[in-house]
């Protein structure tokens, strides 16, 4: 079997982790703790910048503490919401054209990201992922701990959750593709015989150039 495995904030949507939050916070119920959560948001900003430049995997250790006391039925329920209001406006052209592209070829696509799973969901249901590997928040009594199952999906963590999968399910990786925007997610891509940045960064760009990888645009409407 051959997969094309996806990336989804940067690669497919302009929507990212901190701007998701973002949406769940603005509507968590009750008005002080609306207004706490999304004062720590904005005027964390900076720091999270900082922070995700130094570790994408320290930065969703930290990050998704902020998500502790929120109840899972409203977070499953309001991640509809995210979906419609926040998620779908920022889809790239062309995101589903090459999603598509890649099942006619017969590739089976998956999406590998390092949001959470409940947010998430929607968005790979509607994009055509039938298979989505993401961050798990951990609830107890169902609240939100603000602590991830092991092991998180970000650098490495990506890497063994592709292998698992691929050892899961045989797998040819050489055949695989694998598609993201983020230097953080160059071992995702080396992991892969097929490679392609999509709308990379900086030093993704300078990575692809030197590995004659495919560049791919597709940022905008």
């Amino acid at each position: 079997m051959r997969v094309a495995f996806y990336d989804l904030d940067g690669t497919l949507v302009g929507s990212n982790v901190v701007t998701r939050y973002f949406f769940f916070a603005r509507r968590a119920p009750g008005l002080l703790d609306r207004i706490r959560r999304s004062s720590i948001v904005v005027g964390g900003l900076p720091y999270w910048i900082w922070l995700d430049s130094q570790s994408r995997l320290r930065f969703n250790e930290v990050f998704y503490r902020q998500y502790a006391g929120l109840r899972r039925d409203w977070l499953e329920q309001t991640a509809r919401r995210l979906w419609e209001e926040e998620i779908r406006p920022s889809v790239y052209r062309g995101s589903r054209e090459m999603i598509e592209a890649d099942r006619r070829e017969g590739f089976e696509p998956v999406l590998v990201t390092g949001g959470l799973e409940f947010a998430v969901a929607p968005a790979a249901r509607e994009l055509g992922f039938e298979r989505l590997i993401a961050n798990r928040m951990i609830f107890r009594d169902s609240i939100a701990t603000g602590e991830l199952e092991k092991p998180l999906l970000a650098e490495e963590g990506k890497v063994k959750a592709i292998e698992d999968y691929c050892r899961r399910y045989n797998v040819d990786t050489v055949a695989s593709k694998a598609y993201s925007d983020s230097f953080s997610d160059a071992p995702m891509l080396e992991c892969v015989g097929r490679p392609t940045a999509v709308n990379p960064d900086r030093r993704l760009q300078a990575l692809a150039v030197q590995r004659g990888w495919p560049v791919v645009k597709t940022k905008g409407r």
